[in-house]
């Protein structure tokens, strides 16, 4: 889980534009997705339709994903994950905070690898997060990033174990991972 909300985190990288205005995530070209593997040899890929989030002018960062957009692509699923697993908690909250002025000097069309520290809030628990992402800068006012490496959520440490046994439990699995690989592709725009 920490490595699935420092992977947000990488969007606020940005804001490594060499100005003072604050950026938006473009929802409509991110995307947060995670996967699964049940009965040991079954995997599978989910995602979140509805996420924002913003990197202020100050480097403030708040990426908010909304858990009842989760798409399993089983309605059924979608529904058990939001009562279960989320805890039919609304959003999860990524926040970290990014050195603006280390990000000024990216030209357009340069990219680099930066380390970043993140608190993921998530239906009651807190976890810190540290990951390296990769920033791309598309133009002076638009960045991609996404992770730089394969991550991984330990359900554990993200409070959602008891959720992952419900799971288990209702759809009558011999098991479920309890490490999630996560990946990000934000896309943010200057305002």
């Amino acid at each position: 889980m920490k490595k699935l909300t420092t992977a947000l985190i990488a969007l606020s990288f940005m804001a490594g534009v060499a100005t003072a205005d604050s950026w938006t995530l473009d929802a409509d070209t991110s995307r947060i997705a995670f996967g699964s593997v049940k009965k040991n040899t079954l995997g599978e890929v989910h995602h979140f339709e509805n996420i924002s989030g913003s990197v202020s002018a100050e480097g403030a960062v708040v990426i908010e994903i909304n858990l009842n957009s989760v798409q399993t692509n089983i309605d059924i699923r979608n529904e058990r994950m939001i009562e279960h697993v989320f805890k039919a908690a609304p959003a999860a909250t990524l926040s970290a905070q990014v050195d603006m002025a280390a990000l000024n000097a990216l030209p357009v069309g340069g990219s680099m690898v930066s380390e970043v520290d993140a608190t993921l809030a998530l239906a009651g628990t807190e976890a810190e997060l540290y990951s390296d992402m990769f920033i791309l800068r598309l133009a002076e006012d638009s960045v991609m990033v996404t992770t730089n490496d394969m991550i991984f959520l330990d359900t554990e440490e993200a409070g959602i174990d008891g959720g992952i046994d419900a799971l288990k439990a209702l759809a009558e699995l011999s098991g479920i991972t309890r490490a999630a690989p996560v990946t990000l592709r934000l896309m943010f725009s200057q305002n």
